[in-house]
């Protein structure tokens, strides 16, 4: 594992640590495919927060109306803090999957959808990867996503049933990741699967290398061996 020693968030980035190949990510550069949060005070709070706290968007999001996200690395919910900033700034909607349960409060329930959390029901007969693929087939627009490291915590593996998800729905797979060295969110290069997860894996984890997350220590390990690699 990685040492122990954390980026801070607050720490005020320089411009020799920003992206030098990414470019920067604004609300203009979105397709008209690409799902759309549709709020006008949103965007405006968003970008407002973004650079209160001195972060930024970078990289491309192609022009599709479906696909699974990944937010990587995922160490800690103060990831949200800077991720929800970011989707507002951009007006893009990413769904999230959430309890069916948390639905039947009609007030709770009017928000969280406001939030992007869609309703699954993960006690309910058949597979909870046909219900997430049944997302994808009974919504024309559905940027899905998900934390296939499956916890906030050190993991020496990720859980593959997002890669399983997008061969069965037949959409991309957009990698995203939080960088506390740049203080960046980077929308990475969107990986189209072709079945063979003993190759395409390896392409996804090589767009991580260098991030470096809020809680250093707890990167998974094949985002270790990539950062290995990177640092040569």
């Amino acid at each position: 594992m990685s040492s122990n020693s954390k980026t801070s968030p607050t720490a005020k980035p320089t411009a020799n640590r920003r992206s030098k190949v990414l470019p920067e990510l604004n609300k203009k550069d979105l397709g008209n495919l690409i799902p759309r949060r549709g709020g006008k005070l949103t965007p405006k709070i968003g970008r407002m927060l973004m650079k209160s706290a001195g972060w930024k968007t970078v990289g491309s999001i192609p022009n599709i109306s479906q696909a699974v996200v990944l937010a990587v690395p995922h160490t800690s919910n103060i990831d949200g803090i800077y991720a929800l900033p970011c989707l507002f700034a951009l007006d893009l909607k990413i769904s999230i999957m959430g309890k069916h349960t948390l639905f039947k409060i009609p007030v709770l329930a009017q928000l969280i959808r406001w939030l992007g959390i869609i309703p699954i029901n993960r006690e309910a007969k058949g597979s909870v990867l046909q219900a997430s693929i049944d997302k994808f087939k009974n919504n024309k627009t559905l940027f899905l996503g998900l934390a296939p490291e499956g916890t906030r915590k050190y993991t020496d593996s990720w859980k593959t049933g997002f890669y399983y998800l997008a061969v069965g729905a037949n959409v991309p797979i957009l990698p995203v990741a939080l960088d506390y060295n740049t203080k960046e969110v980077r929308f990475l290069e969107t990986v189209y699967p072709t079945g063979n997860i003993e190759e395409d894996l390896p392409k996804i984890y090589a767009q991580y290398g260098g991030v470096v997350p809020y809680h250093p220590e707890r990167l998974s390990q094949p985002l270790q061996d990539v950062n290995r690699a990177f640092k040569g």
